[in-house]
């Protein structure tokens, strides 16, 4: 919960261009993976690739060094710890934050549907394509690498956008316009280009710009959650709805593993992933607007 505090101490254009630049660097990992296993991964397998990806972490841990705490939250800390463990985690559901700690949580589990969609099946849907188009092996690797580096370039390009779509059209709206993108997207690029008959990989790939720009949403979050409840529970709010969200990602993974089974094949089921999108637009206007409003102390 340390971290909490900094928000408070930074104006709102700061706090909302710190969000989007933040949440940038979760993307950048996806293009040093995509690149890791464009060069070690397609020359010397998983398990060069498993130990390269363990590198990260030993970065972490020397960066966690540096990192000190700000001076508010060191003065609010003595009295949080004299908390017990669940009294942050009630104060989500107090009738002043339930229903913002429920539409948060479902935000969140139509943002992880789209996970799914935009990243986890991308390289298997390429991987299919390539070998249809007569692509094997390290070539095929090759066109997957390609295309996540894509996903991950455009996700950049939307965290970098977000600050100006939330302060343009709030945190609702920004919300919005990313689901919308990501429900029409879904939906054309495993729904229709997937099973093109010709040219499928060119279009596809022109589809996967505009599925990682809206995957972009979760940048949202990063910004917006903070906002909508006060220090003693901040950090809490954010952790419970996110691994709440992942929990039912979880499930929507067998869903979605019992639609290829049904289908014989990945495009149609990672389309219909698109309705939790669909279902996200009518929810956000149901959202606590933050925009212009100071941080719940």
């Amino acid at each position: 919960m340390g971290g909490t505090f900094v928000a408070e101490e930074m104006p709102e254009s700061w706090r909302i261009r710190g969000a989007g630049y933040l949440h940038t660097g979760y993307y950048f990992g996806f293009v040093f993976a995509a690149l890791a296993n464009f060069t070690i991964g397609t020359h010397f397998g998983w398990r060069a690739m498993f130990l390269f990806g363990g590198l990260p972490a030993l970065l972490l841990a020397w960066l966690r060094r540096g990192v000190t705490e700000p001076e508010r939250w060191l003065q609010k800390e003595k009295i949080v710890h004299a908390w017990s463990w669940w009294r942050p985690l009630a104060a989500l559901f107090t009738p002043a934050l339930r229903r913002r700690t429920i539409l948060n949580s479902l935000f969140m589990i139509v943002s992880i549907c789209g996970l799914w969609a935009g990243t986890v099946y991308v390289p298997a849907a390429i991987t299919a394509l390539a070998e249809a188009s007569g692509r094997v092996g390290p070539a095929a690797a090759q066109l997957a690498s390609y295309a996540t580096m894509l996903v991950a370039f455009a996700t950049i390009l939307g965290c970098l956008a977000m600050p100006a779509l939330a302060e343009r059209l709030g945190r609702r709206g920004a919300l919005a316009f990313f689901f919308a993108l990501m429900t029409i997207f879904i939906a054309l690029t495993f729904g229709k280009v997937f099973y093109l008959p010709q040219n499928a990989l060119p279009w596809f790939f022109l589809c996967l710009f505009f599925l990682g720009f809206g995957g972009a949403n979760f940048a949202v979050y990063t910004l917006w959650l903070p906002e909508q409840y006060p220090t003693e529970c901040r950090a809490t709010a954010f952790a419970f709805s996110t691994s709440f969200a992942r929990f039912i990602g979880a499930g929507i993974t067998f869903l979605v593993g019992a639609g290829v089974r049904h289908f014989g094949s990945l495009g149609t089921p990672v389309a219909l992933t698109a309705i939790a999108f669909a279902a996200g637009l009518l929810l956000t206007p149901l959202g606590a607007e933050t925009k212009g409003r100071p941080l719940p102390s």
